[in-house]
């Protein structure tokens, strides 16, 4: 693997694919490194992605992987420990079994991490009746009762938001910071029941989520429960070109991180981009996808514009006699 590419990708979800993809159209060598593990692997359908609405997460990776080798990208499992500036202004990309590689250019799309509540039975639960996106799952569970468990800031939007999809929505304060007037009124005058106290477990019947357990062993019907996790950036192969992440916060907390870049994905380090949830905590698959996209051209940009300058300069070089 000590071949030189003029790209190489970590990470090859929807993000990491979608410039693969683009890129190996343009005739750009390509290789994306990726470790097999998908932030929505748990899910088993993937919502809101045009023509692909409903099909699993897999499957459009799968079809994505097929697509991406068709046009000549190469694609390798494994986990990238860390990246290197090299002398010529290039990258060394180091995976954790020793292999390495090295890269003209790199595109960054290793996603976030989901850091759930702790609540017994919310992390087995996850992608299936305990969900986040509305946009995602939210039609899947229309018109059934619906717990929002209150963790943070995002609470009184969470529960105002999933109301389009149900009429019974009830919020679950948990360990939220206190709602506010405005807030429970909000709530009260969209008809979304607040409950005080602690959640404690998961009441699950059948392998489907039946309700919520409080502290003081009241059990609350709920086909669905809404959580806020944390979302942090994968963002360990950056660390060692000096890029760090930014805090995403709101009403005073931290809500994530990310790594911050322009429109186009371009990072404060020369010749590195980013895409998909490791620069936008909000992004879905398609979105992700386009990013990818985006990326992908502004970095096949970047190397005509080298390679023209260097054809220029050789250009200008006095003939000899």
């Amino acid at each position: 693997m000590d071949a030189r590419y003029d790209v190489v990708v970590v990470g090859g979800g929807a993000a990491g694919l979608g410039g693969a993809l683009t890129l190996a159209r343009a005739r750009r060598s390509v290789l994306v490194i990726d470790a097999g593990r998908p932030r929505n692997a748990p899910a088993a359908h993937a919502h809101g992605f045009l023509t692909r609405d409903g099909m699993p997460p897999l499957e459009i990776l799968a079809a994505g992987r097929t697509e991406v080798t068709g046009y000549g990208g190469e694609i390798v499992e494994g986990t990238v420990a860390g990246a290197e500036r090299l002398a010529d202004g290039g990258f060394r990309v180091a995976l954790d079994d020793g292999r390495t590689v090295a890269a003209d250019r790199l595109l960054v799309t290793t996603g976030l991490v989901d850091e759930l509540p702790e609540v017994p039975g919310v992390a087995e639960r996850w992608g299936r009746d305990v969900l986040h996106c509305p946009y995602c799952h939210g039609w899947e569970v229309r018109d059934q009762p619906i717990g929002v468990l209150a963790t943070g800031p995002l609470a009184v939007h969470q529960a105002l938001l999933w109301r389009q999809w149900s009429k019974d929505v009830t919020l679950f304060v948990h360990t939220s910071p206190e709602l506010g007037d405005d807030g429970r009124e909000q709530l009260a005058a969209r008809g979304v029941a607040v409950l005080e106290g602690k959640v404690t477990a998961l009441e699950v019947a059948d392998d489907r989520l039946t309700g919520v357990r409080l502290a003081d062993g009241r059990v609350v019907p709920c086909l669905a429960l809404v959580v806020t996790p944390r979302f942090t950036a994968r963002s360990g192969v950056l660390t060692g070109l000096g890029l760090e992440t930014t805090e995403q916060e709101m009403g005073g907390r931290s809500i994530g991180s990310y790594v911050a870049s322009d429109p186009s994905g371009a990072t404060e380090i020369p010749g590195v981009w980013v895409a998909g949830n490791v620069a936008n905590l909000a992004e879905q698959v398609m979105g992700s996808a386009a990013a990818g996209v985006r990326a992908a051209a502004a970095i096949n940009a970047d190397l005509v514009a080298e390679e023209t300058r260097r054809a220029v300069a050789a250009r200008r070089e006095p003939v000899p006699a």
